[in-house]
């Protein structure tokens, strides 16, 4: 998480306080989170260093308006294309979803598997990591084929690779450092 990214967080945050619009901030900014994540479109027009200010503004100006962003959230990221910091929104996002998710209370898990996993296992995962953690857990699942099979789970900054990639690969470096052929 940078530094710009926490700055702006924080600072939204605290102004959401003060408005008493938290709740309605954090569903904002889930929602342009998503919006984020799921259009490379958007992300390629923020991105692209030709396309003008003005037309970047009202770009994003038109996803807000869609997905129905309060003022407060149009503001800030309006004022981080008047800064030219339009650049930084993914980074301004991802704070604002940590801090938010330690104001709430909860933990932002992302579990990567090669395919779908049963929702029992999600409910025991969630379970035992609530435990472990003490705070509510949010699960994001997303499929990865590459792993071939287990499960990379990420808890902030920690990664447990339970990958069958990650075992073949340290596998092969063991066999390499013992001079065998892989």
């Amino acid at each position: 998480m940078s530094a710009l990214g926490r700055r702006y967080a924080k600072a939204l945050l605290e102004l959401a306080r003060e408005n008493g619009q938290v709740d309605q901030v954090l569903r904002d900014v889930g929602a342009l989170s998503d919006a984020w994540k799921a259009s490379a479109e958007l992300r390629e027009i923020v991105g692209n260093p030709v396309i003008p200010k003005p037309a970047l503004k009202a770009a994003v100006s038109g996803v807000m308006e869609k997905l129905g962003c309060s003022k407060l959230v149009q503001n800030t990221v309006n004022l981080l294309a008047d800064k030219g910091r339009l650049g930084h929104l993914e980074d301004v996002l991802h704070a604002l979803e940590s801090v938010a998710e330690a104001e709430t209370g909860r933990v932002r898990v992302e579990v990567v598997s090669a395919k779908p996993l049963s929702e029992a296992y999600y409910s025991e995962l969630a379970e035992k990591l609530q435990r472990v953690t003490d705070r509510e857990v949010v699960l994001v699942k997303r499929e990865d084929p590459s792993l071939i099979g287990g499960v990379v789970t990420r808890v902030g900054d920690r990664v447990f690779d339970g990958s069958l990639s990650n075992r073949l690969s340290d596998l092969r470096e063991t066999l390499l450092a013992n001079g065998e052929t892989p």
